[in-house]
């Protein structure tokens, strides 16, 4: 503090001279006026150590080391640097934050800045510096200066987090790093350093907080100093072999160890097990093998496990589980092990995400997971169930989820009387029967490959939330609600292998990228407007009754002219798509331009304004009544894979404007009244 560089006087009753005080107040001086007077010295001495304050300067030696790393950027594109200048304090410039006493930068925190050019790590040279964060930039480059010894190892740097600073951003050694004697936390996540083969080495054993996903480290030594780790992060490297031993001899203060996506494999060692003060724990996406054994259950502390997707064998039951009652996170997904689990068994703990995605739950739905009040997140699909609990499971899916999913299972339920009510719901391949249930707050639901029966319900014209639907293969029927047009945010409709019918609704949702209405007995005209959905990228209306000719009208689908798509998709987002004469289960994730009209009762020429859709990928118009040739424009469909015009009416030569489709695979052509060469 500045006080101690300055001598005030201390204050007192005793201290105030009379004969300074006007002789009118000597006998009427009270305490009050006394305080008065204390006030008055008190402000003047706030006022000298605030003019003080403002004639402190940075260190210069601090101040050159900035610059010099200010002179490695190319790009600043929210001019945070642009207060790096003479004309203000550095102790000013926007990220940096000095000591009030000595002056001297103590912390530089520039992260999410989308910088550009070269990280120049001289700033190790800022003395007094504990905390340094350069993390989510783009540098191109790094540069380590050579430091001397005496400087760097009196560093009292305790935070350095360089993690995602820059796309394919490498470094070959990292032997600083062990001159750095004060160091508690190191970020490097997303840091190529497949060159650094003895990384390990090079780690400071003060260290208490260790992230090193996504390094592409290839190698791990089998012994390291650095018993007061804390925090473990080696997610995402490719080691190649198994656990080594120092991470046995951690301290029992370790609370966080993440070894997931990292090809490690052998047997997890017992002694794994002896750290009770572990709360989180995740292994899963490795190729380890073996038990797991009882004494999991010695993990107390333990808040989230994820042990899934190994090559894990032998039984799993409640006896692991039993003494874990703070847990709130389980996946047990991609799992080859046998659950058996004790029906009478309730847990201590009530979790917040189970996964159990791709496991072999037997035919009955084990009765511990009606238990659960508290989940937020729920996944028992391709788990072999058959039969549920009819009223208990009929509670336990109408829970607040964010994401609820029993797909790909033989479930028989009729669920037309419940309320859902989470966010992402999936129950395709089951047998769900009886009506579809009514929905409340959802964003996406897919209850494909089902057994439900009768129209969509009117409440589903309310779920202004709803971007994605999926009801293909079931034993739906009536007309599609004009009222869907209010879903604003609709983008995925596909209505597919049903038997609806009637007319096509002339208003859509501006929103739509997908409008899959396959196997149906829609009947009518195309809307006009459909072709004027600016995000369209995939339409199907295939294998209906549809009538008269394509719409002539302006095409304003952005997505089909210009490869600029967008989605909110899912991994798993699958629609069936027709295609090089056969059907495939597609990914949305990947984008793809499709017009099938196929199958239908369409007279008249093809528009021109069709084959300006250059992106189109699958174009089929076969099986209808089509008459007319085809323009010399379809050569400008670069992107054609598959096109095919079979079973119409068309006439005329074949343009040599086609020879140019170079990406085409897939050309039928046959059944119509074409002349000349191919």
């Amino acid at each position: 503090m500045l006080i101690e560089r300055h001598h005030y006087p201390t204050l007192s009753f005793e201290s105030i001279n009379p004969s300074l005080v006007p002789p009118i107040m000597v006998s009427s001086i009270s305490q009050t006026s006394i305080l008065l007077l204390l006030l008055f010295y008190a402000s003047t001495f706030q006022k000298g150590m605030s003019n003080n304050l403002r004639e402190v300067r940075c260190n210069e030696k601090d101040r050159q080391t900035l610059l010099i790393f200010k002179q490695g950027i190319v790009r600043d594109p929210y001019n945070k640097l642009v207060t790096w200048s003479s004309e203000k304090d550095c102790c000013a410039w926007k990220g940096v934050q000095c000591d009030n006493t000595t002056s001297r930068v103590t912390k530089l925190d520039l992260s999410t800045q989308s910088l550009e050019g070269e990280m120049n790590l001289a700033l190790l040279e800022l003395e007094f510096l504990n905390h340094l964060d350069l993390s989510m930039n783009n540098f191109n480059a790094i540069s380590i200066p050579s430091i001397p010894n005496d400087v760097i190892s009196d560093s009292n740097l305790q935070y350095l987090d360089l993690s995602l600073s820059g796309y394919n951003l490498s470094m070959d050694n990292l032997n600083w790093l062990s001159q750095l004697s004060s160091l508690k936390q190191l970020d490097l996540r997303g840091t190529d350093l497949h060159k650094e083969t003895n990384w390990l080495l090079a780690m400071p054993p003060s260290l208490s907080n260790l992230y090193l996903r996504d390094c592409q480290l290839t190698s791990i030594s089998p012994s390291a100093n650095l018993t007061s780790l804390v925090t473990v992060d080696l997610s995402y490297n490719n080691f190649n072999s198994e656990l080594p031993c120092w991470l046995f001899n951690l301290s029992n203060d370790i609370s966080h160890l993440d070894l997931s996506w990292s090809s490690l494999h052998g047997e997890i060692p017992l002694s794994l097990f002896n750290h009770q003060n572990l709360e989180y724990l995740d292994l899963s996406h490795n190729m380890f093998s073996g038990s797991i054994p009882s004494s999991l259950g010695n993990l107390t502390s333990l808040t989230f496990l994820d042990i899934g997707s190994n090559s894990f064998s032998g039984t799993i039951s409640e006896t692991h589980f039993s003494r874990l009652r703070n847990l709130e996170y389980l996946h047990l997904s991609n799992s080859s092990f046998a659950f058996h689990f004790n029906p009478e068994w309730v847990p201590l703990f009530q979790l917040k995400v189970l996964d159990l995605d791709n496991t072999n739950q037997g035919a009955k739905l084990p009765s511990w997971i009606y238990t659960q009040k508290s989940l937020e997140y729920l996944d028992i699909s391709s788990s072999g169930i058959t039969f549920v609990d009819e009223d208990r499971f009929k509670r336990l899916i109408a829970g607040n989820y964010f994401m609820l999913d029993m797909s790909n299972n033989s479930i028989n339920e009729d669920i037309s009387n419940v309320m859902l009510n989470s966010s992402f719901i999936k129950l395709r391949h089951n047998n769900f029967s009886g009506r579809l249930p009514q929905l409340s707050n959802v964003q996406y639901v897919d209850l494909s490959h089902n057994s439900f029966t009768g129209s969509i319900p009117p409440g589903w014209q309310n779920l202004n939330y709803l971007f994605y639907i999926n009801l293909w293969s079931n034993k739906l029927f009536g007309e599609v609600p004009v009222e869907l047009s209010n879903l604003t945010r609709l983008e995925v409709m596909n209505l597919g292998k049903n038997e609806f019918y009637g007319t096509i609704p002339i208003n859509m949702p501006q929103n739509l990228q997908v409008v899959i209405l396959r196997y149906n007995h829609f009947e009518g005209s195309i809307p006009p407007q459909l072709f004027n959905l600016s995000f369209l990228a995939h339409l199907d209306l295939a294998h209906n009754k549809l009538s008269g000719s394509i719409p002539q009208v302006t095409y304003n689908i952005t997505q089909m002219v210009r490869s600029e798509f967008s989605h909110s998709f899912v991994d798993d987002d699958l629609i069936n798509l027709f295609t090089k004469g056969q059907d495939y289960e597609y990914n949305l994730k990947w984008p793809r331009a499709t017009v099938d009209l196929s199958a239908n009762n369409l007279t008249g020429e093809i528009p021109l304004e069709l084959f300006g859709l250059i992106q189109v990928q699958t174009l089929n118009l076969s099986y209808n009544h089509l008459i007319g040739t085809i323009p010399k424009t379809i050569g400008g469909m670069k992107n054609l894979e598959s096109l095919d015009l079979s079973n119409n009416k068309l006439f005329g030569e074949i343009p040599q404007t086609m020879t140019t489709l170079s990406f085409l695979s897939y050309l039928n052509m046959s059944c119509n009244n074409f002349t000349g060469q191919i």
